[in-house]
């Protein structure tokens, strides 16, 4: 069974920065793609980050050249590092893990709170 834990969120004032990490249990994840998504209050959730099986990073048009997500070098923990931080970026940012044969993120951990305050 895997398990994935975010933390690292917190309040932070805009132009701020914040690292998240999210722990990984259970399995072996290097060969498997993680990613970020967050959801906003009264908002869908939405992707941010994601990290492919060879390290190939994806990133959401809002977020490119703020966010930087890697892949720890035990494997066994993923990060995002979030720069210049504003308001809209307030929700809970979780961690998700693709493993195959599905063609889904099917792991997810609870999430982390990021607030961003003007």
């Amino acid at each position: 069974q895997v398990q994935l834990v975010e933390s690292g969120g917190g309040l932070v004032q805009a132009g701020g920065s914040l690292s998240l990490s999210c722990a990984i249990s259970g399995r072996t994840l290097s060969n498997y793609a993680m990613g970020w998504f967050r959801q906003a209050p009264g908002k869908e959730r939405e992707f941010v980050a994601a990290l492919s099986w060879n390290d190939t990073t994806y990133y959401a048009d809002s977020v490119k050249g703020r966010f930087t997500i890697s892949r720890g070098r035990s494997k066994d923990t993923i990060y995002l590092q979030i720069n210049n931080l504003k308001p809209e970026d307030t929700a809970v940012y979780s961690c998700a893990a693709l493993t195959p044969p599905s063609p889904h993120y099917n792991y997810w951990g609870q999430g982390t709170q990021v607030t961003v305050s003007s």
